[in-house]
């Protein structure tokens, strides 16, 4: 389907995909125009063995509707019973949706509950996929919005230093951004609660911050645990002198279902040297790691430092990011067909994991404790 979300240029599956697809036995729609922000033309689906329809025609027809991210009320209310949702639904932020969802009798199959630890799935994170592509691309904007060079220059007009990065969270991510920063000739500090992640910093050539005023922060499932509120005013006391040292702030700290951390305060702002650039890859509706960040907005402090809410990087590198996610979408759509057919089976390992509603139930175990009440009815969400 196409996305229909403000600035989404990416698209759920290509036309290398399809060919995929169509070798496992399955019959492909797409919706008229739903590559384009990525540079997929109607007749380069068609090629590989699509047939090109209407919306109206793929929601009559498709067994399973493959999307990025969350489909607008209008679309959900097209889903018909025992139809089948595949995308980043994000549903511990849209519960409202999850709940119509399961009334509606939609399956709902959300990748990013899949367990990052889960060897087998690795082909299917989409979350890792879209996460490197867009620690990359937030390289690219900080250097683009940089007025300096980030590598040492000699010329005959003398020697330019480099440019200091400091990457905040060093997940999927963070490592591309230490990664590419490095590429460009900066030099790199970062940090994470997780202490499991200094060999990967130091690996690819960067300094990692030493907090120690800071417990592990380490999670389940590979991703890092909510800080207490003690625990966060400790590390932002700690990152404010390292932050006023740096040129370029990179922000990359996420926990799946809540409020994104504080990282960088206003304080810490003001304390940067004119022109550094901080990018805010966790900017959104719930907050960012930014305290002056908005998403999708630049703002030029009167300090003369460019903050920009970055929440949506892979988006900005759609044909990438579009060939990436199809990929682990058909490896998650080949793991769910048999002979032809979609079979769910909540008992697999993996079903288990991104299955969110089935049958008119919610029947992920975390989203069942907040939206089922103890007479095993679904509870109003706002």
């Amino acid at each position: 389907m196409r996305e229909r979300a403000p600035g989404e240029r990416r698209v759920a599956l290509v036309p290398e995909a399809v060919t995929r697809l169509r070798q496992a036995g399955l019959d492909v729609l797409v919706e008229a125009g739903a590559g384009a922000g990525a540079w997929f033309a109607d007749a380069d689906y068609a090629a590989a063995g699509a047939a090109v329809v209407t919306a109206e025609e793929l929601f009559e027809r498709a067994d399973a509707v493959l999307c990025v991210g969350l489909p607008d009320a209008e679309t959900s209310v097209a889903l018909r019973s025992g139809q089948t949702l595949i995308g980043l639904l994000a549903p511990l932020h849209n519960r409202g949706r999850v709940k119509d969802w399961a009334e509606q009798g939609v399956t709902a199959v959300s990748l990013d509950l899949l367990p990052r630890t889960l060897s087998r799935a690795q082909s299917m994170d989409a979350l890792t996929s879209q996460a490197s592509v867009a620690g990359y691309k937030a390289v690219l904007l900080a250097a683009d919005s940089y007025d300096r060079f980030l590598p040492m220059l000699t010329t005959a007009a003398g020697t330019s230093k480099p440019a200091a990065v400091l990457v905040l969270g060093a997940g999927v991510a963070g490592l591309q951004a230490i990664a590419t920063a490095r590429r460009l000739g900066a030099v790199v500090s970062a940090y994470d609660v997780r202490p499991a992640s200094r060999g990967e910093v130091e690996s690819l050539g960067a300094r990692f911050l030493d907090l120690s005023a800071v417990t592990s922060g380490a999670g389940t499932g590979g991703y890092a645990r909510e800080l207490t509120e003690q625990e966060q005013r400790a590390q932002q006391e700690a990152l404010d002198a390292h932050i006023a040292r740096s040129d370029i702030v990179i922000t990359t700290a996420q926990v799946p279902g809540s409020k994104p951390p504080l990282l960088v305060t206003a304080q810490a702002l003001e304390r940067m040297r004119p022109g550094s650039v901080v990018i805010d890859m966790a900017a959104s509706d719930l907050g960012g790691n930014v305290e002056l960040s908005k998403p999708d907005k630049t703002a030029v402090l009167y300090s003369g430092v460019t903050v920009i809410g970055a929440g949506n990087l892979p988006s900005a590198m759609a044909t990438a990011a579009s060939t990436a996610y199809a990929r682990n979408v058909t490896a998650l759509l080949t793991h769910l067909v048999c002979d032809g057919q979609l079979v769910i089976d909540p008992d697999d390992e993996i079903q288990e994991a991104v299955l969110v509603t089935h049958r008119g139930e919610i029947v992920n175990q975390a989203l069942g404790a907040v939206l089922v009440g103890s007479d095993g009815t679904l509870e109003g969400v706002s």
